[in-house]
This record gives C-alpha cells, structure tokens and sequence, in this order.
C-alpha cells in the first residue's frame, strides 16, 4: 500500500504512521504522536544535548517512549507549548526556528517546565544508553568483566 508523504519542515518527511529524513538516511514507525509532534520531539532532542557527530537516527531512538499511548496527551500538550513560545517570538512553530541559537534561546525560556524537564531528564539515559553512540564518545563499555579500568586505560585521556 503506498501512502502520501507530506513535508513537514526541518528537514522532515511523514506519511500515514511513519516519519523519514528528508534524505532517507532513517525512518521511523509511530504509534501514537502525531508525525509533527515527533519531528518537533527529534529537534528538541537534538538542541537539549546537541552532537554533531550524533545522527538523528540515535536521537529518534532516545524519544521512541513517548510516542506510546500514556505518554501521547502530556507529549502533544508539551510540544503546543514549546509552538506557542515559537509562535510568541514570531515564528510558527519550534521547528520553523532555523537557527540553533534560536531555539535554544526559547528553551532557556521553558527550561523550567514540567514538560523540558522530563524529556531533558529522559534524554539523560535515552540518549547516552545507546552503545552505538558510545565509540563517538570513546566509551568503551563496562569493564568489570575485563579485570576494571585500570589495566584498560584509566589513565588515558587523550579524548580530553
């Protein structure tokens, strides 16, 4: 069954059930959010703790449990929330803001909220968990099952 795709800003595509890059790199099923609610979900994610070298697919992985039926009503009210901010500077939506800077200037703004909070905190473990992401970080695991750190480089720290 083939299904019409919508642009939906920010370098994002969806479809019935389904968001994409804009350059296929990844796509992603959705259950419960709507398609710009969790585009918009991505970019917060990615402004809360921004890499570079991170691509979007670990991203969309750390906000995967939201998009689930007891979390979809405080994650539609949040993401409103943070698109009235946007709307009151002028924009029309968070994800219209095409400036990092920007966006994060409007997050200083909420940083407070119920709402930033939780997806802030959930991004702690969400994002950092992933053991994808740990060779980018140069984390090698745990070391317990092979003898500690101390004869794997616990004094190497030429990633500082």
């Amino acid at each position: 069954m083939l299904t019409r795709a919508t642009a939906i800003g920010a370098g994002f595509v969806a479809g019935t059930g389904f968001l994409a890059a804009s350059d296929a790199a990844w796509a992603t099923e959705m259950n419960a959010l709507k398609p710009g609610t969790f585009a918009t979900l991505v970019q917060l994610a990615r402004d809360i703790y921004p890499h570079d070298r991170v691509p979007d697919e670990n991203y969309v992985v750390a906000v995967k449990g939201y998009d689930t039926p007891d979390e979809v009503d405080a994650t539609e009210a949040g993401i409103r929330m943070l698109d009235e901010a946007a709307r009151a500077r002028g924009y029309g939506r968070y994800l219209d803001i095409g400036w990092e800077r920007d966006r994060v200037d409007l997050l200083r703004q909420i940083e407070d909220s119920d709402f930033f909070q939780k997806i802030r905190g959930g991004l702690v473990t969400g994002l950092y968990n992933q053991k994808a992401v740990w060779p980018i970080f140069g984390y090698e695991g745990e070391s317990f099952s092979m003898g500690g750190y101390i004869d794997r480089g616990f004094d190497d720290i030429a990633w500082l």
